[in-house]
């Protein structure tokens, strides 16, 4: 008897600005799901999500897939039917979705894929919306006793609403944490609005930029650090990949070194001793598990080589999937190939879910 193949929404796209790298990770995972043994595993159903929040069906879908690029929103794509008829979700035996940023990681289309009782891949509803948070993120690697930079929490009131507390703002944060800093936006993904500023009119010209992103903003104190990174994958034992570092000619690892070509070199494994490399992973999966991850997540730390301290940067619950991706070199570096942890990852939703029916 043939076996049932398991249908496997993959939404992609999205309301961010990252919309088109969702769709360099879909046709990675696309093609993942539809090689070697995962073609009598799965069957792929690709819906796609407009930059303005409209679902398209399989075929817009495959459209985009292989052009590569978002489709251009029109006039009918405006209408209130956000989505439409002919697409049956209930078709749909498990979600993967692969939205990077704002409405996708932070725990709105999860809260949505929970709420019609359907098992999905990745980070709940709490996972993704305190990975997604830096403040919140930042707390509870705090609670967890993993060492951080030092920061500071502003709120856009303070750079807005009163001249006169401006510039006591900035003589705190100068105080504390001294130059060079950086100013991020609390609720953005992919180094977007963050600046780094080394003197009093960055800072005031960095913290207005931020406040157009968000209400809420960080300050990070600066530090000479090699920049390395662990993928964690599983939900309540975790495992940890190899650890990888990134080197580049840039400032800072901004959105453009990022995401151009030639802009930074990986390398995997990183040239570490074997005591920094184990402490990194198990710092990674203590991070996992401090906010509730699941499934997958990258995590980012400076490795400060001169005192030997280790610093927690950040987790992604969502990280780029792309081939070229750090979270899946990773993975590929430590055994595991792309289709096969395309599998595993699914294999994580199933039981995830079986267990949050059982309580």
């Amino acid at each position: 008897m043939a076996m049932t193949k398991l249908r496997v929404g993959l939404l992609f796209g999205g309301c961010s600005g990252e919309h088109e790298v969702s769709i360099s990770s879909a046709r990675a995972i696309a093609k993942a799901l539809t090689t070697g043994e995962n073609t009598t595993r799965y069957e792929l159903i690709l819906v796609y999500i407009q930059k303005n929040g409209v679902w398209k069906d399989s075929d817009i879908a495959q459209q985009v897939l292989e052009s590569g690029k978002p489709l251009l929103i029109t006039d009918e794509a405006q209408r209130r039917d956000r989505i439409p008829q002919d697409i049956n979700l209930s078709e749909i035996d498990l979600w993967f979705p692969i939205l990077h940023g704002p409405n996708g990681e932070d725990g709105t289309i999860q809260g949505l894929l929970t709420l019609i009782q359907v098992p999905f891949v990745g980070s709940g509803v709490l996972g993704s919306a305190i990975g997604m948070d830096k403040i919140a993120m930042k707390m509870a690697f705090s609670q967890a006793g993993l060492p951080q930079v030092k920061y500071k929490l502003v709120m856009r009131s303070q750079i807005y609403s009163n001249p006169c507390i401006f510039p006591k703002l900035c003589d705190e944060l100068e105080a504390e944490l001294g130059y060079p800093c950086f100013v991020k936006p609390a609720n953005l993904g992919s180094s977007v609005g963050i600046s780094k500023v080394r003197n009093r009119q960055e800072l005031e010209t960095a913290l207005d930029n931020a406040a157009s992103y968000d209400r809420r903003i960080i300050v990070e104190a600066g530090v000479i650090a090699r920049e390395v990174e662990c993928a964690v994958l599983g939900t309540d034992r975790p495992k940890a990949s190899v650890v990888g570092e990134i080197t580049f000619n840039s400032d800072f690892y901004d959105y453009e070194t990022k995401y151009t070509e030639g802009k930074a070199d990986l390398f995997i494994p990183a040239k570490i001793s074997d005591e920094i490399a184990n402490k990194i992973k198990e710092m990674a999966v203590e991070a996992f598990l401090a906010v509730d991850a699941a499934g997958l997540g990258r995590v980012d730390f400076f490795y400060v080589e001169k005192t030997g301290e280790i610093l927690i940067n950040e987790i992604n619950t969502l990280p780029g999937f792309t081939a070229t991706s750090m979270y899946p070199q990773l993975w590929a570096a430590t055994g595991v190939s792309f289709p096969e942890l395309v599998h595993q990852l699914i294999q994580f939703a199933l039981e995830r879910h079986s267990e949050i029916k059982r309580d």
